[in-house]
């Protein structure tokens, strides 16, 4: 570690925690007024965190404040591991949870956009630690390295090397020359989506306390509700459903493209070919599951809110497929049915889903669609090849000519994150999982969507899994939210070699 600078990375790691601090001091008042006992575990926890936020920043004054690849990779897992750390401390000094194991789940669930869950009676919860619960997931969606980035500034450190490992996607697309500008016009969209879609839920018939959580969860991709059916709650109320949607939509969007369309350029986004794929994706997949509970589902399994009886029902079918597919695709992981329970034909193309992702750039999870148009273009390249051995035929990507290196990454990234799925269902399985719901709970983790198969299905929660895996799914949660290779570069031996 002799060649890392760890005055640079400690500072950073302090500015990660002030922030998480400030947002924990937010979550205070609506346990305060709610003359709840969880208030003052949220207080303490905010208070603890912010002291260690101050003492990292104000004890490291790097002469040095150049970040390199290795302190950038460095500082978003360790800035990741900052926030989860501290981050359960509300759960924890209020006793909401009191267990560790189960408090970090949470946690790193919501930090990652996963939404997966142990808790099993969410509305008995108090109203600070629900929406401590979904500043969690607001805060992960964008990444609270790229909020960070937006004041590096003022603390004469540069954050393009940060941008580039925390920027969700293969690529990190660039709105304006200079990174911190990046940042805030991203960060400016993500809380105007938030207070839109607050907003219109708050018309559509919610309380104002449920419509800013839903919002917060949503535009993050994150999925966690204030209510135990999750938005099946709101089965009555088709609007609240439809908005949920959209914003899911928007919010699985790469970012860059709503940039553009906020600006009135729509047409590039339309010219986008990763977003062509994506919405024509969601509409056609949507079309096939509507079919199958339309016509083929059976009319006695969807009887309670949290399993609505669509079977017949056009409006409900196309409504609830609509909103399962998108929110599968996007990796929100919202509920209104469970999917499991519309026939294994069905089911199996859910879990094909699991593998998807939204578009690079978005808040989304997964495996990201530009990478599976890039791999099938390279796939069909070949079989060209065989014909044409000598031919150069380059993949071509939104008109232009992808390298070999990137196509090269994709590959890599793809191999190693199927293999990282194999190997987790196998050790799932070891860890007390049946093989069903431990095929679910790899890809559901590693793609942070939320809802799974078999026992952590879409209307239970993950409780019964034993400490030993809710440690190991947490891991999972990480390396997917940070897509893999800036996690695992660090248990690379060269990684920790001087230069």
């Amino acid at each position: 570690m002799g060649n890392l600078n760890l005055k640079v990375i400690y500072r950073f790691l302090g500015v990660t925690a002030i922030l998480n601090g400030f947002f924990m001091f937010i979550a205070f008042p609506f346990s305060f007024f709610s003359d709840e006992d969880a208030a003052w575990g949220i207080l303490n926890a905010a208070v603890i965190t912010t002291f260690i936020g101050l003492l990292l920043f104000f004890l490291n004054k790097p002469k040095n404040t150049n970040i390199q690849k290795k302190e950038g990779y460095l500082i978003v897992t360790l800035g990741w591991l900052i926030l989860s750390i501290t981050g359960m401390l509300p759960y924890l000094l209020s006793g909401a949870i009191p267990h560790v194991s189960d408090a970090f789940f949470e946690t790193i669930s919501g930090y990652s956009t996963t939404g997966s869950s142990i808790l099993t009676d969410i509305e008995a919860m108090p109203k600070g630690i629900l929406f401590w619960r979904s500043a969690t997931h607001w805060i992960g969606g964008m990444g609270i390295i790229v909020l960070t980035i937006a004041i590096l500034p003022l603390l004469g450190i540069g954050g393009m090397q940060l941008f580039l490992a925390e920027a969700p996607g293969p690529s990190a697309d660039k709105l304006h020359p200079r990174i911190t500008d990046t940042a805030k016009r991203l960060y400016l969209i993500y809380v105007v989506l938030t207070f839109a879609q607050f907003f219109l839920l708050k018309v559509a018939g919610m309380t104002w306390f449920d419509a800013i959580n839903h919002a917060m969860a949503t535009v993050s991709t994150g999925g966690f509700s204030t209510k135990n059916n999750s938005v099946a709650f709101y089965n009555n109320l088709p609007f609240i459903q439809y908005i949920i949607i959209f914003f899911m939509l928007v919010a699985g969007t790469n970012f860059v493209l709503t940039y553009f369309a906020l600006k009135g350029k729509i047409q590039k986004v339309f010219q986008s070919e990763e977003f062509k794929y994506y919405l024509l994706g969601i509409i056609g997949v949507s079309s096939i599951i509507v079919i199958i509970i339309y016509f083929f589902q059976d009319p006695n399994l969807q009887t309670t809110i949290a399993h609505p009886k669509v079977y017949g029902e056009a409006e409900s079918a196309i409504r609830h497929a609509l909103f399962m597919v998108t929110s599968v695709v996007t990796t929100t992981g919202f509920v209104t049915a469970d999917f499991t329970m519309w026939s294994f034909f069905a089911t199996g193309i859910f879990f094909a889903l699991f593998f998807t992702g939204g578009s690079a750039g978005s808040t989304s999870g997964g495996v990201k669609v530009v990478r599976h148009i890039v791999m099938l273009k390279n796939s069909f390249l070949e079989f060209k090849k065989a014909l044409h051995p000598n031919a150069i035929i380059p993949v071509r990507y939104d008109g232009k000519s992808v390298s070999q290196n990137i196509v090269f990454n994709i590959l890599s990234f793809f191999i190693i994150y199927m293999l990282i799925f194999i190997v987790s269902s196998v050790i799932l399985t070891f860890l007390g999982l049946d093989f069903y719901s431990a095929l679910g709970a790899a890809a559901s983790s590693l793609g942070n969507i939320g809802p799974a198969l078999g026992s952590v299905s879409p209307v239970n929660s993950f409780a019964h899994l034993s400490a030993g895996a809710k440690w190991f799914c947490s891991f999972l949660m990480l390396i997917g939210r940070l897509e893999l290779f800036t996690v695992l570069i660090l248990f690379t031996p060269f990684f920790w070699r001087k230069n």
